[in-house]
């Protein structure tokens, strides 16, 4: 199994802000995002999962929260208390690909899991408080690009398997 990173990022880093809430709306970059997550798994913390409000269709959408008690009337959703116990979850319904969609803490988790990812690129800056972690050159090895107006689409792959 696949695990791909998959975030919009500003100019200034900015992903998100601390509520959870994206602070642009780019239909461009929200349909590349659909198109790539469509049938697979996406992984996201609580904070990300509650402000979307509601699960990603065509996807199985995994909260990972450490509040045990924590519970979603969705059908199409699976709580996990942990990352790891995200990607066993996924790894154990054979998933091809599963997709970390955020927020800030569970890419930071994630950048020593990863094997790919696909990183869209604003072409502005934007207010915020939750920024992508740092993208180590000796970690990850830029491999295509991809212009749209309003961003670019990065893809990377992790160099050798490294892990930090």
């Amino acid at each position: 199994m696949r695990i791909i990173i998959i975030a919009a990022i500003a100019q200034n880093g900015v992903i998100g802000k601390a509520n959870g809430e994206m602070p642009w709306h780019v239909k461009e970059e929200f349909q590349h995002f659909k198109q790539t997550t469509l049938g697979s798994a996406v992984i996201m913390g609580r904070k990300t999962f509650e402000t979307l409000g509601k699960p990603l269709k065509g996807r199985k959408n995994i909260i990972v929260t450490g509040n045990r008690d924590f519970i979603t009337e969705f059908e199409e959703t699976k709580i996990c208390h942990s990352l790891g116990e995200s990607i066993d979850y996924c790894k154990s319904e054979k998933y091809e690909k599963a997709f970390i969609i955020g927020g800030g803490q569970i890419y930071k988790q994630s950048m020593l899991i990863a094997d790919e990812m696909i990183l869209s690129f604003m072409k502005f800056a934007a207010e915020g408080e939750v920024k992508f972690p740092e993208i180590k050159n000796d970690i990850w090895r830029f491999v295509s690009t991809e212009n749209r107006e309003q961003f670019e689409i990065r893809k990377y792959v992790k160099i050798n398997g490294k892990t930090n």
